[in-house]
């Protein structure tokens, strides 16, 4: 059995770096945006204090931390002047005193794109009647597990998530993919691991063109797309926090992330050909459990401008956060550093814990 196992992993490793030779670098880059106001207030830097049902997208672990038998949360926000839209909504519930279930769900579209390909008739004649609009839509379905184990202080939990994209009807795709992560608590410090898209993610593209539509891709110089698969290779996050108490009413959550790639180099504070590190840090302040204050930084880049300087650059976000009983209500301004072009976003979140606490 033992000889079995080794031989297995033997084979995913060298999979694994196979792949990176035919992946793309980028790829379902939707899922990296991240969910929930307090996570992005935070700068993403949430792997390790995540203790709620958004963990599921997170950090799957930490939805072992849910004090409830019940967990809703929906966020909302909108990206490039309000056209792309991007939603989550997720619920969770406590299986017995040792494991939860989470069902998460991702939304990323951009909706009323005109189709203009039927523009121009073979004798061309415009006629603006025959202008369709199409949506561009990705989804991704997550189911997710957390269960303390008998380590004190330590939690597992994993994600197996279905991916469909859709651009109209012309091309859509269906992906599956696993993620992993655990939690560990020691003394006041606290520790995770996440491994994302642990086997890599498969998404199988088909296209359903037309011959007018095949037509002006070749007309205007384009490649006309064939069925594919695109693969998302596995990324590490690395993650500690600690939450310092300096009155029984004012708290302060600090956490640091660090976002491990093994595709080549990326445009990260710390990279090399065999790793990318992207570390980012994430506070939130604390008042009687009651009132947050938030703020993070990340995504450290460097370019050079078109004099010849190096710039280098930097994202903060801030946020903040109410309790109201069992209610949570969270906000976060995103995306506001020093960038050629800012992507400016108000993200809106709102969590709800429901019937009697666990014990």
């Amino acid at each position: 059995m033992k000889r079995k196992i080794i031989i297995s992993a033997i084979a995913v490793l060298f999979l694994s770096f196979t792949l990176v030779a035919q992946a793309p670098k980028y790829s379902n880059e939707f899922l990296s945006i991240g969910v929930g106001a307090r996570a992005l207030g935070m700068s993403n830097s949430y792997v390790t204090s995540v203790n709620d049902v958004t963990s599921g997208y997170w950090n799957p672990a930490g939805l072992a931390n849910i004090g409830n038998q019940y967990q809703v949360a929906l966020m909302h926000s909108e990206y490039f002047a309000g056209i792309a839209k991007y939603d989550y909504g997720g619920i969770a519930t406590r299986l017995d005193s040792s494991s939860v279930l989470g069902i998460s769900i991702v939304r990323f579209g951009v909706d009323g794109i005109p189709n203009t390909t039927d523009l121009v008739d073979a004798n061309g004649n415009v006629d603006y009647n025959r202008i369709t609009t199409f949506s561009a839509v990705d989804f991704a379905f997550l189911l997710s597990y957390a269960k303390t184990m008998k380590i004190p202080g330590l939690r597992l939990g994993g994600s197996a998530k279905i991916i469909r994209r859709r651009v109209g009807d012309f091309a859509g795709a269906w992906g599956f993919g696993i993620d992993a992560g655990l939690q560990y608590d020691h003394k006041k410090w606290k520790f995770a691991a996440m491994a994302r898209d642990l086997t890599s993610t498969f998404n199988a593209w088909t296209f359903n063109l037309s011959d007018k539509m095949k037509e002006t891709f070749i007309a205007t110089g384009n490649d006309i797309p064939s069925n594919s698969v695109e693969i998302t290779l596995p990324k590490l996050l690395l993650g500690t926090a600690r939450k310092f108490d300096f009155t029984k009413k004012i708290s302060l959550l600090a956490e640091v992330n660090c976002d491990l790639t093994f595709d080549g180099k990326r445009n990260v504070l710390i990279k090399s050909k065999a790793v990318s590190v992207d570390p980012h840090l994430g506070l939130e302040a604390g008042y009687m459990n009651l009132v947050f204050l938030r703020a993070g930084i990340g995504n450290c880049q460097s370019y050079t401008d078109v004099y010849g300087k190096s710039i280098r650059t930097f994202q903060p976000n801030i946020g903040v956060g109410v309790r109201i009983k069992s209610v949570y209500i969270d906000y976060a301004f995103t995306d506001i550093g020093n960038q050629s072009v800012a992507l400016y976003s108000h993200v809106f979140s709102l969590k709800v814990d429901i019937n009697k606490k666990h014990k």
